[in-house]
């Protein structure tokens, strides 16, 4: 669907939800959905995720995009949508272009005392930069943080209750999560890495590994775009020589070049890791996910340099 197609249908959309009620919308597992009165709403279950279990029994939380198998660069909102954003007492939403679907929805029905995140502007991305926040451990901290002090405003009789779940979050779903991430970082860090698109480059940086694929490259594959001819090449060089030591993907968003890679590294005996945009499964919680993904790759570095 072209891009002047996308903003005729939600505009059609977002006119149904002036009148918003009772969304449809599942709410997100894996992270208490609560039964509270506050209606809290993620675009997408990563930070759904998150939200669920920083606001407990006190918040009813919902994601828009919880189905593994979508791609939410290419996400179409539905009328349930747009009002299920209406009625929302906070709104998480990535930004940084990832889901502009969802900042339109927020401006064409604007609510007095609704909570508006944007993620992109509370780590400080620019416009143009990797909207894959969630890969990076730092920015994962920010987005709890504010996610916390939002529901404190929205609900100041229960801000005590909030804050005791920011602080067992850290101290007790994140510390698996966490914890590998330390110990990834000191027995790899500086090791040769290749992958498919951005989506993996915050991760590569928390960890101190060398992603030697072209950045050009990765972003090209993130926004759908033809990667060059001399980047191919340069990737292809990489693997026939064994320059990296193992090739991450992203399986929702596997081009023919990405296909062809992996097939490239697999036959020249590269470990190959999958990681994914959303929750994976659907029902998983954020740290379950992050936790299965870090515990692959360890193995795969662990295979690859025989320590």
């Amino acid at each position: 669907m072209s891009r002047a197609s996308s903003a005729r249908l939600l505009a059609g959309l977002l006119c149904t939800a002036a009148l918003a009620s009772c969304a449809t919308t599942a709410p997100v597992r894996g992270g208490g959905t609560g039964s509270g009165t506050v209606v809290a709403v993620a675009s997408i279950n990563v930070w759904g995720s998150i939200l669920a279990q920083l606001g407990g029994d006190r918040v009813h939380s919902i994601a828009i995009i919880s189905n593994p198998n979508t791609d939410p660069h290419d996400y179409e909102p539905t009328p349930a949508d747009a009002r299920l954003i209406a009625s929302a007492k906070l709104f998480v939403e990535n930004g940084v272009g990832y889901d502009s679907w969802a900042a339109k929805a927020v401006k064409a029905n604007p609510v007095a005392g609704r909570q508006v995140l944007d993620v992109g502007q509370l780590t400080g991305t620019p416009a143009g930069g990797n909207p894959h926040r969630w890969y990076s451990p730092t920015d994962v901290d920010t987005v709890a943080d504010a996610i916390t002090a939002a529901l404190q405003r929205v609900d100041p009789a229960d801000s005590g209750y909030f804050a005791e779940r920011r602080k067992g979050f850290d101290s007790g779903p994140l510390g698996r999560y966490h914890q590998l991430i330390s110990q990834l970082r000191a027995r790899y860090a500086g090791t040769p890495v290749g992958a498919s698109e951005s989506i993996f480059a915050p991760l590569a940086a928390a960890l101190g590994l060398d992603l030697i694929t072209p950045p050009s490259f990765l972003k090209a594959v993130s926004e759908g775009t033809d990667p060059s001819a001399a980047d191919k090449a340069t990737i292809d060089n990489q693997v026939a020589g064994r320059q990296l030591k193992v090739y991450v993907y992203n399986s929702q968003n596997s081009t023919p070049d990405v296909s062809a890679q992996v097939t490239a590294a697999r036959r020249a005996g590269i470990p190959v890791c999958a990681v994914t945009e959303t929750l994976t499964p659907a029902g998983a919680s954020f740290q379950d996910w992050q936790v299965s993904q870090l515990s692959a790759l360890q193995s795969a570095l662990a295979a690859a340099t025989g320590r």
